[in-house]
This record gives structure tokens, sequence and C-alpha cells, in this order.
């Protein structure tokens, strides 16, 4: 993998800097590819604006060159200031750090200009890129899809989304649970408690209340003299669907398109695309027989009736395999998946995208693989992040307390009718409102989802999440939309060439460093898959236009050509607004 030098303005500064270096010091800092690396990945924000665009640190020369940072930085600074180049407006020297302001008009030219007509956002980030496949959203069929599972669902989209963007041919799957006990509880109390007839819509919704009643069931039953019977009937449950036939077996086979519809119905709502489907009960049987092979291998042992991995010298305990009544569990199927999967695609790296529950799960699968002698077991990765709680406490789909996902879409588009759009209804045809409101209720959970480090937990709460004003994706859709209103109102107009140099007041430069940075923070974001950095960039870029807005008049600019150039700026932040929320998945409406 080679990053790119696509930030034109560091590019260039860090060939200047190199040169001046070079100078200085001759064979101490020669011009290599080598120093130009270090020299780029040296670049800063200065902690305020009022200190420079960009701050350059001197400690890391102090060993080569052989003299104290400080003394590097008055040196080198006296040496670009003597022939400073057209790229910078001014130079000032703090010890050990060199800050620098660009020249707005080189800023403009290098990047607001290919913004403007677009061919910023196609440049290159990234060469000879791994080739990846991200694993999400791997939602279980019987049981109803909430808003919990919207924190995998919009993560696992935006990052691949983000890795495409920058240059990474990825692969988005999925590996829906159609198999297992929560399986074979929903098809018990539909088989034994005689639930009625199926609704002839939302047949997926409805399995997923039954498992919930068949979980409270069995959890009161437990102790009793029912509990061991239930827990045969379970079994013989599941080995009906691994040998694919019996009742049970067709009964499966039914019911499990009902919950594929709703995923679906999901999916789709959310404009979300995977480019293969693996299915659990596809490794039932095979997975198994893997699992045996590598037990007369001699990699697994028999312990207690059980077949697995003993990994207790690795900290990770004993790794099951296949149960003592002959089933598999997630591991067995998984050990298959992952070596399915590099094989199918030629996979360079496969990122698992699941909660941090199943840490030790993927630790114990990726150490089997490990041992059994899979040489990209090193290349698998598990993405963990924290859960999705209401603000009364966590939701689970065995206790029935959970927000179903489509029910609370309802919801939201019609509040976001009721206190936002009803107002536009003479104006506005039924359809536009009803597309509107849609796309800001996806915009409010995708970026309220994707907006919190993964390590940290997120509280769904619709009214706040709703807000025109805050950290929310309805006001990063907001200032997207104010902004094509302004143009549009304005006259904005494009132009091949533009003096940029007019844009002189800080508010205006703030907003123009920033947009600069776009390319960076998306590599960033994808390289390190964080998606909170790109979703922070976006609303430090909505309070910085609001600034400009605010201090820089553009209906009395003073003169057409600032009135104009203001414009351009403006339209810039809205392209680049858009292309950022696209990036993570999010529509951003021309009018709100």
């Amino acid at each position: 993998m080679k990053i790119l030098l696509h930030n034109p303005l560091l590019a260039e500064l860090a060939q200047i800097i190199l040169k001046s270096l070079s100078q200085l010091y001759g064979d101490k800092f020669p011009e290599t590819p080598d120093n130009l690396e270090q020299i780029i990945n040296k670049f800063s924000r200065p902690p305020d604006f009022k200190l420079g665009h960009f701050a350059f640190p001197c400690f890391f020369l102090s060993k080569q060159v052989g003299k104290a940072p400080a003394l590097i930085g008055q040196e080198l600074a006296a040496q670009l200031e003597n022939n400073r180049p057209e790229l910078l407006a001014q130079i000032s020297h703090q010890g050990p750090y060199i800050n620098f302001y660009f020249s707005t008009a080189r800023m403009g030219k290098l990047a607001l200009e290919k913004i403007e007509n677009g061919e910023y956002f196609k440049t290159p980030l990234i060469q000879q890129a791994p080739k990846l496949m991200v694993e999400y959203s791997q939602p279980n069929t019987h049981k109803e899809l909430h808003v919990g599972h919207m924190r995998n669902l919009c993560l696992g989209n935006a990052l691949v989304r983000l890795l495409r963007y920058t240059g990474h041919e990825t692969i988005a799957a999925t590996f829906p649970g159609d198999v297992g006990t929560h399986v074979a509880k929903c098809l018990w109390y539909y088989r034994h408690k005689n639930p009625g007839n199926p609704p002839v819509s939302h047949k997926g919704a409805w399995l997923g209340e039954l498992y919930s009643k068949a979980n409270n069931l069995l959890e009161d039953e437990k102790g009793s003299a029912q509990e061991e019977k239930n827990r045969l009937e379970l079994t013989q449950i599941l080995k009906q669907l691994e040998s694919r036939q019996g009742e049970y077996y067709e009964l499966w086979k039914e019911t499990r398109e009902w919950s594929i519809a709703l995923m679906q119905e999901v999916y789709s709502w959310a404009n979300i695309h995977f480019d293969k489907w693996y299915w659990e009960s596809e490794f039932d049987s095979p997975s198994l027989q893997l699992a045996r092979e590598y037990y007369r291998q001699g990699f697994y042992i028999e312990s207690e009736g059980a077949i697995g991995m003993d990994l207790g010298q690795d900290g990770l305990g004993f790794c099951m395999t296949i149960k003592s009544d002959g089933t598999g569990l997630y591991a067995t199927k998984d050990i298959m998946l992952a070596q399915k999967k590099f094989n199918d695609f030629k996979l360079d790296k496969s990122i698992y995208v699941v909660d941090k529950r199943q840490a030790h799960h993927f630790k114990q699968v990726f150490k089997v693989l490990e041992k059994v002698g899979f040489e990209h077991a090193k290349d698998c990765y598990h993405l963990q992040y924290d859960f999705v709680e209401l603000p009364d406490g966590p939701m689970s789909s065995r206790k029935g307390n959970i927000v179903p996902l489509m029910e609370l879409v309802e919801k939201m588009q019609n509040k976001i009718k009721g206190d936002y759009l009803e107002k536009y209804r003479t104006e506005w045809s039924d359809q536009e409102i009803d597309d509107c409101a849609k796309i800001v209720a996806e915009g409010a959970i995708k970026y309220g989802m994707i907006r919190m480090d993964n390590s940290r937990k997120i509280v769904f709460d619709m009214n706040e999440w709703l807000k025109l004003d805050g950290e929310t994706g309805p006001y990063l859709q907001y200032v997207h939309a104010r902004i094509r209103s302004l143009c549009d109102k304005q006259g904005y107009k494009h132009a091949s060439k533009r003096d940029w140099s007019l844009l002189t007041h800080p508010a205006e430069q703030a907003v123009v460093v920033h947009l600069t940075m776009f390319n960076n923070v998306m590599l960033d974001a994808a390289l390190q898959s964080k998606t909170p950095l790109a979703c922070a960039y976006l609303y430090d870029l909505a309070k910085l236009f609001n600034s400009f807005y605010a201090e820089c008049s553009i209906a009395k600019a003073g003169s057409e050509e600032v009135k104009n150039v203001r414009l351009a700026l403006s339209y810039c932040v809205g392209e680049s607004m858009k292309k950022g929320l696209e990036i993570l998945g999010i529509e951003a409406p021309e009018k709100m």
C-alpha cells in the first residue's frame, strides 16, 4: 500500500522544507523520499488558528542534524523567510516550532478550484491498497430488527464507503444467523404453543415476538419437570435443521423467508447493499465435518464429551467446536467462514464488525486459525464497538424490551413532518415532504450511530437526535440545504478562474484551510476505522461556515467580485458537506 501526496498544499510545503533543510545541513538531511515522508507526517494544526494554518515541529531533526530543536527551528525559519515561496503568506518561529500561513490565492488555486469543479473528490489517495472484506450487520432471523442493530449496520456501511473512497477494493458482506438456538426456540413455540395464524403482513416482526415469548416461557420452566423435555425438543429441532429434513426444517424454510423480507426492507430503507451474503445455515454441516477433520489430524481434543482446541497456554481457555450432543457453535462456523472468505475473494484482510461481547470469541477463532496453519489468520481483524441503549437502560430481544426499527422510522418521519415540514405543505408536494422526512430520519439515525468512538456506549434519544442544532445528522443536512438555498438566491455561477486572494477575513481563511484537509481526514478515518474523525470534520466545517456567514456578508459584500468569491467558497463548503455525508452513507437533501 502506498499513500499518495494527495494534499497539494502540504506536498508543496514539504518539498520546500526538505530543500531548505538540505541547503542548510547538506548530507545530514538530504533530499530523499524517506525524508520527504518524515516531513509530511509531522505537520499538525496549531491549537489556535491565530498561531498559523499549520505547524512543523523540529524535534525529530535534532539527532540527525546534531543541533537543538529550537536552533534548528530558528535557522530553518530564517532560511524559508529569505526565499519565501508563493505558497506562504507568513512564517513565524516559536522555539522548536515553525508556524505557516498559506497564501489564500494559492490555497484557492490548489484546493478550492478543484472542489468547485469536482476534481478534488476524484483525487487518488492511495495506490496498491489491500483488498478487503468488511463483514457487518449479522442479524438473526426469527428475531425483530431493532434500533440497537443500527450501530453495526451504520458503522459497517460507513467504513465500507470510506475505504472505497480512499481507493481500497472493498467487499461488503453479511453473515445472518438463520440457524441456532434462537431459531429452535421460535419454531418450538410456534409449533407447540399454538399462537394462531401468522399475520397477513409484518410476519418477520411477528416471529420476533414469538421468540421473546418462547424465551420467557423456557426461563419460567427452568427447574421444573418440563425443563429436560424442552431441552431435548430444542436439540431435536437443531438436528433437523442441520440434516435439512423433517417438519421443523420445512417450517424453518417458510419462516426464514419472512425474516429475510424484514431484513431487505431495512436495507432498502437505509440504501445499503451487500456484495456477498453468507448464511450460517450453509456452514452447519460442512463446518462440523471440518471440525471432525481437525480432530482426526490431532489439532482438536475431546474434553468432557465435547471437541475443540485447548488454548489454555494462550490464555484463551478451551475453544469448543462440537458440543457433547454433536451440534456445532458459532466458533465452528466462523473458523470455516474465515477460510472461505479468503479463498472466494483472494483477500488481503478481513474485518469483522461485531460488538465487544464477542471479543473473546474472535480471539479464540483467530488463534485456532493460526494453530491449524491458516496463513491469513493474522489478516483477520475484529472491529468491536459498545452497545446502544435507551435512556432508561439496555435493550434485549429475549426480554422483548426493544424499539422495533421500522416502527421507530415511521415515528421519526411523522415527527419530522409535524415539527418541521408541515409549514411547507402549500409549497411542496406530498411526495417531496415524504422524501425529505425519510432522508432526515435516515440521517439522524446514521450520524448518531457513527459519530461516537467505538469504545463508548450510545444512548438513543429520538428527540435529541432530530434537533437542527448541535452535533446531529439533521443539523449537517440543514447546513447543506441552507447553502444550496443561499447559492440559488444570490445567483451563484461556476467560473473557471477566481481571485481567491480576496478572501482575507480570518473567518474566511479558517474555512479555506479546513476544506483543504477533507481528503486527509477521510483517509485517516478509513485507515484507522474511526468514523468519528469524519463526523467531527463535517461538524467543524458546519460551525466554521456559520461563523463565516455571520461575519462576512455575501449580499452586502461591498463589491461584486468579493460577493462572487464568497459565494464560491459557500458552494465549496456545500459540495464538501454533501460528499462527506455521502461517504458516511447519508443523503443531503437539496432543501429542508
